[in-house]
């Protein structure tokens, strides 16, 4: 941490001694020479810039993109973080932020609330969903100005302080005066039963409040007779290291490793599960992808290696590095990797990264490219990346967790009128546009009305109309694609050919009209991986 910072002063000090003996005696003589020399240069060439370049150099970006390319070329996830980001940036791991606890949409160059969070400062005051911002502190919130970065500026800031909002709501103006609170970044939004016996339990980030939110899940779980577990962290790119632990303790017996980690200047650090744990008995199965990354692979490694439970779905991200965060004098941070992870039975998390970070980066390009996600028979292990867990069954390292049962991507669902609606931002907008003209609707009531109703309602009739005004044509797109098929051409229904869409407009619907966490509730049933779980399930308790 000592040569980071001291390399941080040179590139900023103006005129900084540049001699091999002031630097080492900054670093009392423990510095290696090519340290020192390559110090020396450093402020050489800032000293030349200072007093010979065409005009005053920077040195405050000089200095930061200095410190950025430094640490690319060490390795993908050691990274500098700038003293106005550092906030921004921990706050989903910190579990809360200082706002007016609402989530919002922009449409058509309007600003429109789409949920307002329970006991938050804006349902105190009496902001609906489908309310329209006009203004906030006087400033125009509608055009130009109705941008996300517009909204964090104006909502947030520090815990007390007021913010001033006018809205429209149908044909009335209305005034809030809200004050900020702190507000909750909840790791799950949603969890249920999938029958009398199989509980469901998304996880999305590892944050300081992951297990607490986890144990109230199952509680609330096991009210209803849950027998066995899915745990879904597809998608989670993981978060502190000590949830991680804490949520596999909750699964593995008492002293059982989770992960160890080492580094060069680390000793290795092993980390086992406690005496307390709330679901260790009980089929557990953790659902995983290309987006499970750091602490997903830690919990499904520990799981894995300990025949504690199956793997469904397909090989993680590969994100085993430790990083340490170290606090600069200028409110900055940096993270710096500093040991690797290590799952129970010594498999290396962490996927190379020998050929750079931009090819790092299109790892998950490369294999879609390569049909990794499509069938696991293109996936290729040498023997040397061979373990076994502690059951007696194979597991490969190299990079990321193979799921025992691979469950391929799912592309079927593509249609062409599908295909424009998500590019043009459609699919993401009508519920939004459907959900404020129907509100009030006793059809809609709360959601169990909402689904036993919902075929009723002229959704799908309204989406293709609201998609034609976008410039999306359903006729169009149907009359093109059957020019030389009348029979297929009549025989088309939207209910058939556009199921997928059908469903997906029905769950983002009930997100939006009853808050986050409906949506999968509707989704699961077009979810193969969810749904190989669940047979899965069935099967080892004879249910099936």
């Amino acid at each position: 941490m000592k040569r980071l910072i001291i390399f941080t002063l040179l590139l900023t000090l103006a005129a900084a001694p540049a001699n091999a003996q002031w630097l080492k005696g900054i670093f009392k003589k423990k510095a290696p020479a090519d340290t020192v020399a390559g110090m020396q240069r450093l402020t050489e060439v800032m000293n030349l810039l200072q007093k010979q370049y065409v005009s005053d150099p920077n040195t405050d970006k000089l200095s930061e993109d200095a410190i950025r390319y430094m640490l690319k070329t060490l390795d993908p996830h050691s990274i500098y973080v700038p003293a106005k980001e550092v906030k921004r940036t921990n706050e989903a791991l910190q579990g809360n932020f200082e706002g007016v606890g609402i989530t919002f949409s922009v449409i058509d160059d309007t600003i429109r609330v789409q949920e307002v969070f329970a006991g938050g400062p804006a349902e105190k005051v009496g902001m609906m969903p489908g309310d329209k911002f006009l203004r906030m502190d006087g400033v125009n919130a509608t055009g130009d100005s109705a941008v996300n970065s517009f909204v964090f500026r104006h909502l947030r800031g520090k815990k007390g302080t007021v913010v001033v909002t006018d809205m429209l709501r149908g044909k009335d103006s209305i005034t809030f005066h809200i004050v900020r609170d702190r507000i909750p970044i909840h790791s799950i939004e949603v969890y249920f039963m999938e029958d009398d016996s199989i509980g469901y339990i998304s996880l999305m980030r590892f944050a300081r409040n992951s297990v607490s939110e986890f144990r109230k899940a199952l509680d609330q779980l096991r009210k209803q007779g849950m027998q066995s577990l899915i745990l879904d962290l597809r998608g989670n790119s993981g978060g502190y290291l000590d949830i991680a632990c804490g949520l596999s303790n909750e699964f593995l017996s008492p002293g059982r490793m989770i992960v160890y980690q080492e580094g060069r200047n680390r000793p290795r650090q092993d980390f086992r599960a406690a005496r307390v744990g709330h679901f260790r008995k009980g089929d557990l199965v953790v659902l995983i992808d290309e987006g499970s990354a750091s602490a997903s692979e830690i919990v499904s490694g520990a799981v894995q290696d300990w025949d504690r439970g199956l793997i469904i779905g397909r090989r993680s991200y590969g994100k085993g590095l430790v990083q340490t965060m170290y606090n600069l004098s200028d409110g900055a941070q940096v993270r710096i990797t500093t040991a690797r992870y290590y799952t129970p039975s010594g498999r290396c998390i962490q996927r190379p990264y020998d050929n750079g970070t931009d090819e790092y980066n299109r790892e998950l390009q490369n294999r879609y490219k390569h049909g990794e996600l499509f069938s696991a028979d293109s996936i290729h292990f040498p023997d040397s990346l061979k373990y076994t867990t502690f059951g007696g069954r194979t597991v490969y390292g190299g990079g990321g967790i193979m799921p025992d049962i691979f469950v391929p991507i799912d592309t079927t669902p593509s249609t062409p009128f599908y295909r424009e609606c998500r590019r043009k931002g459609i699919l993401n907008q009508f519920p939004q546009y459907w959900a404020d003209q129907h509100r009030t609707d006793t059809l809609v009531a709360d959601f169990d009305c909402y689904m036993a109703n919902y075929d009723s309602l002229t959704v799908d009739s309204d989406f293709v109309a609201y998609a034609a005004t976008k410039g999306v044509v359903l006729d169009s797109i149907l009359d093109s694609l059957y020019a030389d098929d009348t029979l297929g051409r009549n025989a088309y229904s939207f209910a058939t050919h556009e199921h997928f869409l059908h469903l997906q407009i029905k769950a983002l619907l009930s997100d939006n009209l009853f808050g986050r966490g409906h949506y999968y509730r509707i989704m699961k049933e077009e979810d193969p991986v969810y749904r190989v779980a669940v047979e899965t399930l069935r099967k080892n308790s004879g249910k099936n």
